[in-house]
Protein backbone atom coordinates (compact mmCIF):
# COMPACT_ATOMS: atom_id res chain seq x y z
CA UNK A 1 0.00 0.00 0.00
CA UNK A 2 1.14 3.49 -0.74
CA UNK A 3 -0.55 5.27 2.18
CA UNK A 4 -2.74 7.34 -0.16
CA UNK A 5 -6.54 7.21 -0.11
CA UNK A 6 -7.78 4.57 -2.55
CA UNK A 7 -11.06 4.70 -4.44
CA UNK A 8 -12.76 2.17 -6.64
CA UNK A 9 -13.12 2.82 -10.36
CA UNK A 10 -15.56 5.69 -11.09
CA UNK A 11 -16.10 6.40 -7.38
CA UNK A 12 -13.53 9.13 -6.80
CA UNK A 13 -14.92 12.31 -5.20
CA UNK A 14 -15.46 15.51 -7.15
CA UNK A 15 -12.48 17.83 -7.30
CA UNK A 16 -9.97 15.06 -8.11
CA UNK A 17 -8.85 14.14 -11.62
CA UNK A 18 -6.28 12.04 -13.46
CA UNK A 19 -3.65 13.58 -15.73
CA UNK A 20 -5.77 12.84 -18.80
CA UNK A 21 -8.84 14.39 -17.23
CA UNK A 22 -6.83 17.48 -16.29
CA UNK A 23 -5.50 17.72 -19.84
CA UNK A 24 -9.03 17.52 -21.23
CA UNK A 25 -9.85 20.53 -19.03
CA UNK A 26 -6.80 22.41 -20.33
CA UNK A 27 -4.90 21.92 -17.06
CA UNK A 28 -1.75 20.19 -15.79
CA UNK A 29 -0.77 18.98 -12.30
CA UNK A 30 1.71 21.84 -11.96
CA UNK A 31 4.11 20.18 -9.54
CA UNK A 32 1.55 19.11 -6.96
CA UNK A 33 1.83 15.73 -5.28
CA UNK A 34 -0.53 12.84 -5.93
CA UNK A 35 -3.41 13.00 -3.43
CA UNK A 36 -5.22 9.71 -4.10
CA UNK A 37 -5.41 6.59 -6.26
CA UNK A 38 -8.16 4.95 -8.27
CA UNK A 39 -8.02 1.16 -8.60
CA UNK A 40 -9.58 -0.68 -11.51
CA UNK A 41 -9.73 -4.46 -11.21
CA UNK A 42 -8.10 -5.95 -14.28
CA UNK A 43 -9.63 -8.97 -15.95
CA UNK A 44 -6.46 -10.54 -17.25
CA UNK A 45 -3.83 -8.43 -15.56
CA UNK A 46 -3.20 -7.10 -12.11
CA UNK A 47 -5.21 -4.20 -10.75
CA UNK A 48 -4.71 -0.99 -12.73
CA UNK A 49 -3.91 2.18 -10.78
CA UNK A 50 -4.50 5.80 -11.79
CA UNK A 51 -3.19 8.68 -9.72
CA UNK A 52 -5.44 11.60 -8.83
CA UNK A 53 -4.60 15.29 -8.48
CA UNK A 54 -6.60 18.19 -7.06
CA UNK A 55 -8.30 20.20 -9.78
CA UNK A 56 -8.27 23.43 -7.74
CA UNK A 57 -4.45 23.31 -7.49
CA UNK A 58 -3.90 22.48 -11.17
CA UNK A 59 -2.31 25.07 -13.43
CA UNK A 60 -3.17 25.91 -17.03
CA UNK A 61 -1.33 24.08 -19.80
CA UNK A 62 1.63 26.02 -21.10
CA UNK A 63 0.95 27.53 -24.52
CA UNK A 64 2.68 26.17 -27.59
CA UNK A 65 5.49 28.50 -28.60
CA UNK A 66 6.96 28.68 -32.12
CA UNK A 67 10.18 27.06 -30.87
CA UNK A 68 8.31 24.16 -29.26
CA UNK A 69 6.22 23.69 -32.41
CA UNK A 70 9.37 23.60 -34.56
CA UNK A 71 10.99 21.06 -32.20
CA UNK A 72 7.89 18.87 -32.39
CA UNK A 73 7.88 18.98 -36.20
CA UNK A 74 11.58 18.04 -36.28
CA UNK A 75 11.09 15.15 -33.85
CA UNK A 76 8.17 13.77 -35.85
CA UNK A 77 10.20 14.03 -39.08
CA UNK A 78 12.92 11.88 -37.51
CA UNK A 79 10.33 9.28 -36.45
CA UNK A 80 8.95 9.14 -40.01
CA UNK A 81 12.29 8.80 -41.82
CA UNK A 82 13.44 5.24 -42.51
CA UNK A 83 17.09 4.71 -41.49
CA UNK A 84 17.58 2.16 -44.29
CA UNK A 85 16.24 3.93 -47.38
CA UNK A 86 16.34 7.49 -45.94
CA UNK A 87 12.86 8.38 -47.24
CA UNK A 88 9.81 9.78 -45.46
CA UNK A 89 7.58 6.75 -44.93
CA UNK A 90 4.46 8.85 -44.37
CA UNK A 91 3.91 7.25 -40.95
CA UNK A 92 5.91 6.73 -37.77
CA UNK A 93 8.40 3.90 -38.22
CA UNK A 94 7.51 0.95 -35.95
CA UNK A 95 10.15 0.57 -33.26
CA UNK A 96 9.71 -3.19 -33.43
CA UNK A 97 10.90 -3.20 -37.06
CA UNK A 98 13.44 -0.38 -36.94
CA UNK A 99 12.74 0.45 -40.60
CA UNK A 100 9.79 1.12 -42.87
CA UNK A 101 7.51 -1.78 -43.75
CA UNK A 102 8.67 -1.74 -47.39
CA UNK A 103 12.33 -2.15 -46.42
CA UNK A 104 11.41 -4.81 -43.89
CA UNK A 105 9.36 -6.83 -46.38
CA UNK A 106 11.90 -6.54 -49.22
CA UNK A 107 14.33 -9.45 -49.17
CA UNK A 108 18.01 -8.60 -48.89
CA UNK A 109 19.95 -9.05 -52.16
CA UNK A 110 22.03 -12.24 -52.14
CA UNK A 111 25.51 -11.79 -53.57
Amino acid sequence: MSGLPCYRWRLAPDGLATRRQLRALGLRPGGQDVVAEVHHPGRRKATLVAYLYRVDRAKPVRPMTPARAAALVAAMQVRRTCPTCRTDAGYCIPRSLGMCVTCHDTPAPSC
